[in-house]
């Protein structure tokens, strides 16, 4: 059996006269650049988020390099985050010239630790940046009580977690601004790149769409200096068609974690393999369904071969990167992250995932402990 870590020509293929017949309204109108489209996205999005506001941008990096920009964060600023996480999270930071300062993770959901948050804190520190890490919200109360004590604005790093929520308030709805990525891969993706940004504040939201033109409000006069971040029509509207079928791929993947748990059970694998934790309040949308074990590379290879796709993230955390040496950070600062990226592995769990591929994904896990 064949269990590709995912699989997007299955899902293309159940929508497509939807997707044809929008891709063929945009081509129809030769209307590319934002327009209505985008609008309506933003209308939509915003409603289900339960934002007042939403930009469309061109993609998640851009979503948290706009909401760095936005705060006007200078070369010799501090921004907290976590080592364990995609680049992205730290890249718009350094591309500023700020500092990434870095936060270990919880041992359970590999999110940002709050305990640990308030050391880091210096006269410096220009935002925090928590990372909804693979579907799941990071403990935002927390956060957010620390980072109001001090007067620091958060940024969400909500690439990975549209729809998650936590006691009820969605993803991207609990900072200053929240990010989010329709990279294909997540769990609502355009066809290429694109982005959003949520805010509750209307002055965030007008600065945010300056920005993402270039800082103009009318053409060929500049009033900030921004970047060319614009969400096409294209996208939107294919964002748009996808997003009516969200809650259903949701439900999927949320049944395909059930499944998982319940045959890792039934297999007494318990001793071999940690899976995801979902902390308390959490509601967790699967964006990733990432086990962790001491053996991991040895079973990465066995399911390989086994023709299940599998896939590691992140293999090297942030504050080892070489591109990072500069900070001074050095191995054994974050025990957690690094313990982490040497035990995680992401199995199959996009919507269309079948009763069949899961058993034979855990069975074919129960023979190489087996072995």
């Amino acid at each position: 059996m064949n269990v590709p870590l995912l699989d997007l020509k299955t899902q293309y293929t159940r929508i497509q006269p939807e997707l044809m017949k929008v891709i063929e309204e945009v081509c129809a109108q030769q209307r590319f650049i934002l327009g209505s489209h985008v609008e309506q996205l933003e209308e939509t999005l915003a409603t289900f988020l339960g934002t007042e506001h939403a930009v469309g941008v061109a993609s998640g990096s851009d979503a948290l390099l706009l909401s760095l920009m936005e705060l006007d964060v200078q070369p010799g600023d501090e921004v907290l985050t976590v080592p364990f996480t995609f680049f992205a999270s730290t890249g718009v930071i350094s591309r500023l010239h700020a500092r990434p300062v870095f936060v270990d993770v919880c041992p359970d959901t590999l999110n940002l630790d709050p305990r640990q948050l308030g050391e880091r804190i210096t006269a410096r520190t220009k935002a925090i940046l928590p990372v909804h890490l693979f579907g799941q919200c990071a403990e935002m109360e927390a956060i957010n009580n620390l980072a109001n004590a001090h007067g620091i604005p958060v940024i969400e790093d909500a690439c990975q977690a549209i729809g998650a929520a936590r006691n009820d308030t969605k993803a991207g709805a609990f900072g200053r601004t929240g990010c989010f990525s329709f990279f294909p891969s997540k769990n609502l993706g355009a066809f290429g790149d694109g982005g959003l940004i949520a805010t509750h504040d209307s002055q965030v939201a007008e600065r945010l769409r300056l920005l993402r033109v270039h800082g103009s409000r009318s053409e060929y006069h500049h009033h900030l200096i921004g970047m060319n971040s614009r969400l096409d029509a294209l996208q939107a509207a294919i964002l748009h068609v996808k997003f009516q079928h969200l809650a259903d791929w949701t439900g999927k993947r949320q049944n395909n974690a059930a499944r998982y748990r319940q045959l890792f059970q039934e297999h007494d694998l318990d001793d071999h393999v940690t899976l995801p934790v979902i902390a308390s309040g959490n509601t967790h949308v699967y964006n990733q369904f990432t086990i962790r074990t001491s053996k991991r590379d040895e079973l990465s290879a066995y399911l390989t071969e086994k023709n299940i796709g599998n896939r590691i993230y992140y293999p090297v955390p942030l504050h080892l990167q070489e591109c990072y040496e500069e900070l001074g950070y050095h191995k054994g600062d974050f025990p957690v992250a690094e313990q982490a990226a040497q035990e995680v592995l992401s199995l199959p769990i996009y919507p269309e995932l079948t009763l069949e591929q899961i058993t034979y994904v855990v069975h074919t896990i129960k023979q190489f402990f087996d072995h």
